[in-house]
């Protein structure tokens, strides 16, 4: 079996479970992890439709040619002249779904599509792919893990030409040109940058401006990049010049607390707990107003999705669950300090992706 047929196989499990009797998705990352590819993404409704007995897309016949290179999938085709509700109608019949059926809806497809699909059944039970979609992606194989692993590296490479690149005088915008450069010549697409120098430091995600490098700034470099339908993400501390003893000790303190979070992610623990120790450090050091955020978030296919690490997340972390760990301390007006590590974890514990330590970087 293919890892197609192995992650619809997957799905319908979850489906069983939650009693999912249909779930739609349209073009974006779900579909692509689903099948390897998607469609391409435009007002027109196209939706990928599985049951526990049927697997189909509502196509609309403008884009049908050039997707079928990508499945042999069953397409119920729609013209623009006709609209789409005939199709769909069709379709959900064949597919044997139910007026009073239960439906878990692709929460990042555009709103007029997952209003088609309500309309369609209006007295289903409607819920997001949270527990269906979004718990297998969490899990990544070893395949993954290898995507991530290389684009990992990529990221450490960038980040080195960045150290090796940056001086005072340079702007925020040019580091960003490094970053964006760097990444296209490892064969990566440059997916997003946050140069914060000085007190753009304390806003954790500042957007890279004009401003100018100066010796004294504390530069906050958080970048990423995509390779092979997989993501990077890494933030590092430079500073220019000879850093003050204030600075050396939040940067510690920051460090400690990525410390403490690894120490506390082992399987079965409660995502809220692991971003509970990190916060505790940095509390006890009497910075807990200045860390303004939650603790990390997950990482595959996207940079931002499940699990998320917040006060307020009860994901019972699992073996093969990849996320960031990037505490961080801000203090307005002056500088911030974050240092991010990607880890998998593995049954004993997280495997940081990165080979970069965190030490800090100084630029002379």
């Amino acid at each position: 079996m293919d890892l197609q047929g192995i992650r619809v196989n997957r799905l319908r499990q979850c489906m069983a479970q939650e009693k999912v009797d249909l779930l739609t998705l349209g073009p974006g990352a779900h579909m692509q992890w689903l099948l390897g590819f998607h469609p391409f993404p435009d007002e027109r409704p196209c939706l990928l439709c599985v049951s526990q007995n049927g697997i189909a897309f509502l196509m609309p016949a403008l884009n049908a040619e050039g997707t079928r290179a990508s499945t042999d999938l069953p397409f119920y085709e729609w013209t623009d002249a006709e609209g789409p509700k005939a199709a769909f109608h069709r379709l959900l019949a064949d597919l044997d779904i139910p007026e009073m059926s239960r439906i878990a809806l692709d929460e990042t497809m555009r709103a007029d599509f997952a209003a088609l699909v309500q309309n369609m059944r209006p007295k289903a039970e409607r819920q997001f792919t949270a527990s269906t979609v979004g718990t297998l992606r969490m899990r990544k194989d070893e395949e993954e893990y290898r995507l991530l692993k290389e684009n990992a590296a990529i990221a450490d490479r960038v980040m080195e030409t960045v150290w090796a690149k940056t001086s005072a005088g340079l702007r925020e915008r040019d580091v960003m040109d490094i970053v964006r450069q760097s990444f296209t010549e490892h064969g990566a697409e440059p997916m997003f940058h946050i140069i914060g120098a000085g007190k753009n430091g304390a806003f954790p995600h500042h957007h890279t401006s004009d401003t100018v490098l100066k010796d004294g700034d504390a530069v906050v470099v958080d970048l990423g990049g995509g390779k092979d339908g997989y993501v990077s993400d890494i933030t590092r501390m430079m500073f220019l010049g000879d850093p003050t003893p204030e600075y050396l000790k939040i940067h510690q303190i920051v460090d400690n607390a990525v410390s403490a979070a690894l120490k506390a992610a082992r399987p079965g623990v409660l995502a809220k707990d692991v971003d509970a120790a990190a916060r505790k450090v940095i509390a006890d050091a009497g910075y807990g107003d200045y860390f303004v955020h939650r603790l990390g978030h997950g990482l595959g296919s996207e940079v931002h999705e499940q699990p998320y690490l917040s006060a307020s997340s009860n994901t019972v972390l699992e073996a093969g669950m990849v996320f960031s760990i990037e505490p961080g301390i801000y203090l307005p007006g002056e500088f911030g300090v974050r240092l991010e590590e990607i880890v998998i974890l593995r049954p004993d514990g997280p495997e940081i992706l990165s080979q970069l330590p965190r030490d800090l970087v100084i630029i002379s």
